[in-house]
């Protein structure tokens, strides 16, 4: 990481999210530490600082955000990373979300569909060192099927209906976490693949996401 790029001011104010994050539920201390040790003002633009650290989305550029903590890590914690495990992203955004599954010892594969939003994401992740994350340029609906199969799927918009070949991506085992619904009722669920067309599915609290859109953005 560039020198100063992460001061005592941020890592203190970072504290103070992992202590509110704890106390809204979350409770996977590995998932609280990764937000501890990832710099989420730097992906934020420098007049949101004083933000950076409060529990809220902010617009990152066409039409996108980066997603509220509290999202992230209940997202992240549903997802039950393992060090070593393959994760598709779908939806790099601002590179956070990847970040964070990264700290946890994922191999995080992350697809976008906005030229603009994959670039930036990837200079803001080798700022950080974290070369170890593979971004792509394509659309979130068709996966990376080449690089399949993968022990967990985060898709990180909300999804009208269940996407089959995201689900046909994911090894008999895994777990794939997504929000489901329309524009004003998303609930976030954890589908886990128990057999090569078979799946338990759970169901969990609401949130709102920017819609998934099918193709690609230049």
């Amino acid at each position: 990481m560039v020198p100063g790029l992460d001061t005592y001011k941020h890592k203190g104010m970072r504290q103070g999210l992992v202590d509110l994050l704890r106390d809204k539920g979350i409770s996977d201390e590995r998932v609280l530490a990764a937000i501890n040790a990832v710099p989420r003002h730097t992906f934020m633009d420098p007049a949101f600082l004083g933000h950076a650290y409060e529990d809220k989305a902010f617009q990152i550029g066409e039409g996108q955000t980066i997603s509220q903590p509290y999202t992230v890590a209940y997202m992240s914690e549903w997802l039950e990373v393992e060090p070593g495990m393959r994760i598709l992203e779908v939806g790099t955004g601002s590179g956070y979300q990847a970040c964070v599954l990264a700290e946890m010892g994922g191999n995080v594969y992350s697809i976008e569909r906005f030229k603009k939003l994959s670039d930036t994401a990837r200079k803001q992740l080798d700022i950080l060192g974290y070369q170890g994350v593979k971004t792509f340029f394509g659309d979130g609906y068709e996966g990376l099927p080449e690089l399949a199969p993968f022990d967990r799927i985060i898709i990180t918009a909300a999804a009208k209906e269940i996407p089959q070949a995201l689900l046909k991506q994911l090894r008999p085992g895994g777990i794939m976490v997504f929000p489901l619904g329309n524009d004003d009722d998303q609930l976030m669920i954890k589908l886990t693949k128990t057999g090569e067309y078979d799946y338990r599915k759970e169901v969990g609290d609401n949130f709102r996401f920017v819609p998934m859109l099918p193709g690609k953005v230049i």
